[in-house]
């Protein structure tokens, strides 16, 4: 498997899980959808286009211009396989999304990035896990980093519309066992890039 293909997979895998689990972000996508319909949760589905900017560049920028790169890396590969097990275990264990617990105050884009700003989802994901693994993948050239970052937010974003799209037709979906299925199959493959980083922190430090 080249190295293109290889963080692609990464950025998809990621990027769906991201997507599809339950949290601040999709809730606002439901909560939107369930009251203004579709497009209204897609303008959410939208915000981490512009609240991550300033973070990717930020923790990249800073990852890769620190001293002794090496060691650091590895204790931040610890540090995201711990991150990527919690968030996989979570999955697995999903049961289905609590609609109720959408029901908060209409949310407009503008809210929604500056909930996406104020969570610290994305802040912890780019520092764990997403400027590490971008910066392995500049080591075999522009492509592979690009391609990652590309295939990570498709399907941040797409699952999140995907969601607003389904919920403006049956608001069931996020209780159904297709759902969780979904969930559970993203949790065991964030368990396997657990693994991943586990051995990269280890091939870092020693």
């Amino acid at each position: 498997m080249t190295a293109e293909i290889t963080f692609l997979f990464m950025g998809t895998v990621l990027g769906l899980s991201a997507g599809f689990s339950p949290g601040p972000l999709l809730t606002l996508v439901v909560s939107e959808s369930l009251k203004y319909g579709k497009s209204e949760g897609m303008k959410v589905a939208l915000s981490p286009l512009i609240t991550d900017v300033p973070i990717v560049a930020a923790t990249i920028f800073l990852l890769s211009r620190l001293p002794d790169i090496q060691i650091i890396l590895g204790i931040i590969s610890f540090a995201g396989a711990v991150f990527l097990i919690h968030l996989g275990w979570e999955n697995i264990r999903f049961g289905g999304m609590n609609l109720d617990a959408a029901s908060v105050k209409p949310q407009s884009l503008k809210k929604g990035i500056v909930a996406n700003f104020l969570s610290p989802n994305p802040y912890l994901f780019w520092l764990t896990i997403g400027a590490p693994t971008a910066i392995k993948a500049s080591d075999a050239g522009f492509l592979p980093p690009s391609l990652f970052l590309l295939g990570f937010y498709i399907c941040l974003v797409g699952a999140k519309v995907i969601v607003a799209v389904v919920i403006g037709s049956s608001r069931q979906f996020l209780k159904s066992r297709i759902y969780i299925w979904i969930n559970r199959f993203l949790g065991a493959l964030l368990l396997v890039f657990a693994v991943m980083f586990l051995w990269d922190g280890i091939k870092f430090l020693f």
